[in-house]
Order: structure tokens, then sequence, then C-alpha cells
């Protein structure tokens, strides 16, 4: 296995990859992503024009298996840039982590918790944030197609430091699997501090 670190314009080669494997990991649960490729490269392009943006590939013969994404949250999606903002927090001062994504073959070899450790590092490396932070979808507990066995990932991103930021919360429009249309799920923020 490999691990690659890209930034900026050398992210632009894998962004065919990268929104594959996004479309693939995304339909499952909690997400239920039904996405197009198109929409994902477009997406994925404000990682390539941002210039301390990061990607971590996990590569494995030659085949993208694993990635996750950051950038600062003032290059990210505008409605998260009002939300800081209308909370009273500078945007300028947090280090946005974006999703992780891993083939499910190669889950449970510890690639998650590499990816928060290269995502966090590379934050301190530029010394200009105080906060990474990262949202998820918030799903009712009884969802029809929450899988048995099915286990939240909160106190996997508790271990990491991170602690659920009730007040920072917002919503985000897809199409989930089996709907026609695109509907409002509800997101919301985990935050950990960056040490000095």
């Amino acid at each position: 296995m490999e691990i690659r670190l890209l930034h900026g314009a050398a992210i632009a080669p894998y962004i065919d990859d990268l929104a594959r494997l996004r479309l693939a990991v995304m339909r499952e649960f909690p997400y239920l992503y039904d996405g197009s490729p198109d929409s994902d490269v477009d997406y994925l392009a404000s990682h390539v024009r941002s210039g301390r943006s990061l990607v971590v590939l996990a590569v494995d013969d030659g085949q993208v298996v694993g990635a996750s994404t950051a950038l600062p949250l003032m290059d990210g999606a505008p409605e998260f840039l009002q939300l800081f903002r209308a909370q009273g927090r500078d945007p300028a001062s947090v280090y946005l982590f974006g999703e992780s994504f891993v083939l499910p073959q190669y889950r449970g070899q510890g690639l998650g918790v590499r990816f928060f450790i290269e995502r966090e590092s590379y934050a301190h490396t530029l010394a200009a944030f105080d906060y990474c932070v990262f949202c998820a979808v918030e799903r009712p507990g009884v969802h029809p197609r929450r899988p048995a066995g099915y286990k939240p990932l909160q106190g996997f991103w508790r271990n990491r430091g991170f602690l659920h930021e009730p007040s920072l919360r917002t919503t985000c429009a897809w199409r989930d699997l089996g709907e026609q249309v695109t509907s409002e799920k509800i997101m919301s923020f985990w935050m950990k501090a960056l040490m000095v």
C-alpha cells in the first residue's frame, strides 16, 4: 500500500479516480448519495484550485483504493463560510476536512486513522489555522436503509480528538438512492483545536 500526499494542481490527474471512488463509497449508508460523475468532478475541482488543499491517496497496485480530502474553509462551500460567520467564528482560522473514502475490502487496516493524522499534520504545517473541522450527515436512528450491524463513527471521531458542535449545523441537498428529486439533509460539524 502506497500513501501519496497531493496538493493543488497535483490533484488534477486523479480527479476522475477520486470521483469514481467517492460515488462508490457515498452510495452507502449514511450518505446514500446518488450522484453523477460530472457533479463530483465539479465538486472536487475546488481542491485543484486551492493552493493549500490536500488529498491523501491510498494506492494499491496502481489502483486508488482510498482517499481523503481537506482544504481551507475559505476555499470551500460558500454556505459553510456563512454558517461560521453567523456563529461569530472566523472562517479564515479553520481547516476543513472533507470526506474519507475506502473501498470495503481495504477497511479495518488503519487507513481512516492515517487519513486523520495526515490531514491534521498538514494543517499544522501550514501554521495558519486554529481549528480543524468536518461535517457529517445526520440520519434518524431508525432509518429504512440503515444496514444491520451498522456502526456509527462518532466514537472513532472522538478518539481522534474531535468534539461535536451542535450549534454548527447546516443543510446540503442531494438525491438519495431511490429518490427522484434532491432533498435537504442536516449536516453538523465536528471540531478540534490545533495545538501550537
